[in-house]
């Protein structure tokens, strides 16, 4: 059979009517979903390919989506990003729509791009990642009534909206209890300076289970970096291998503060696990190889841009009245940079009960 192009020989192929294809295709729940999988097949036998813009014309939506990008830090070839992308495009296409990075440049607020793409219509909703506590992007777009997604949480939101998040307040809590339990008394949280929500929760999550704990003996101090100034946070990594008395556990904010202190413990010549345990958390792709392995959380990054896709398409098809909102566990990945407390001298034994903070405070 000729390939056919248009939606009237996608539904004569099957003996059904144009809007039962257009409306199908479009996902509509008012088809069955049998049907909207034998009108998916037949399109793609056929070779049909949605005209964009005749779609737009009747429905006022674009089919795209759009994900703000900051020129700042390592941008697409940050591995977190790089599957976050990955797998909310992924995500869209299944429902017939793209993904557009809106590009920020350096020094410009994103609420100001974002402002841009709403008044000029060409998106039908957004996702927004990296959620600060107080974030005006967020203000905005809740302000304007937008359809959108957070990959995160406000701290104290002025109404509902969809959110998808990953607990790392739990993951936190499970690190220091998993290293508590293989002796360690002496902790380090290597965290970043930026007031982001995912860094308080975390770090709340962490000081809940010390305090839950009860032990006297449990130390933590608290060593924060900028995110994006490599010089600066070097050196916050070197204070925490040159310490002394050093912690026996560093627990980092996410894998790439952990790798870049395992790399800063070999060349001083330690031994990871045995001298010092590192745990981090997001289980990006460098964590596996990164000498002797990171023991991390899993943020499930891919799934969690799954379920915000589909989450941005209800959104925009069906206006729900309640904006759904999903937390997602993270699963611990154990592999070689965690194990035993080093035995501790005898002149720390009457210096463990002491709790102290090194760096910025946030």
């Amino acid at each position: 059979m000729e390939k056919g192009r248009t939606l009237r020989d996608v539904a004569e192929s099957l003996g059904v009517s144009v809007a039962t294809v257009s409306r199908a295709l479009a996902g509509h729940e008012q088809i069955a979903l049998k049907t909207r999988e034998r009108v998916a097949q037949a399109a793609e036998e056929l070779g049909y390919v949605p005209n964009r813009a005749a779609q737009a014309l009747a429905s006022g939506r674009t089919g795209v989506a759009g994900l703000m990008l900051p020129l700042r830090g390592r941008g697409l070839t940050d591995p977190f990003l790089g599957e976050f992308v990955a797998g909310l495009s992924e995500g869209l296409s299944v429902h017939g729509m793209d993904l557009v990075l809106a590009t920020v440049p350096r020094d410009t607020p994103e609420e100001r791009i974002l402002r841009t793409l709403i008044d000029a219509g060409r998106v039908d909703g957004f996702v927004v990642s990296r959620i600060a506590e107080d974030d005006a992007r967020l203000h905005l777009l809740i302000a304007r009534g937008v359809p959108f997604v957070a990959h995160g949480r406000l701290m104290d939101p002025p109404a509902p909206y969809a959110w998808v998040d990953t607990d790392g307040a739990a993951a936190f809590t499970e690190a220091f209890e998993m290293l508590h339990d293989l002796g360690h008394r002496d902790f380090a949280l290597l965290t970043i300076d930026e007031p982001m929500t995912f860094r308080r929760l975390r770090e709340e999550g962490l000081r809940a289970a010390i305090a839950r704990r009860g032990d006297p003996e449990v130390r933590l101090r608290t060593v924060t970096t900028p995110r994006y100034d490599p010089a600066r946070r070097a050196e916050a990594v070197a204070r925490l291998v040159h310490e002394t008395p050093r912690p026996t556990a560093v627990i980092a904010l996410f894998d790439g503060l952990a790798i870049e202190l395992l790399q800063a413990a070999a060349a001083a010549g330690l031994v990871v696990p045995r001298d010092l345990s590192v745990v981090g958390f997001d289980n990006t792709p460098p964590a596996a190889f990164a000498p002797p392995g990171l023991t991390t959380f899993d943020a499930r990054i891919g799934a969690c841009a799954a379920e915000i896709a589909e989450i941005l398409v209800t959104l925009i098809r069906d206006r729900p009245a309640e904006p759904p909102t999903r937390l997602i566990r993270a699963k611990p990945v154990l592999r070689a940079s965690h194990g035993p407390a080093p035995p501790r001298p005898a002149t720390t034994a009457t210096t463990a009960t002491s709790c102290f903070r090194s760096g910025r405070t946030p």
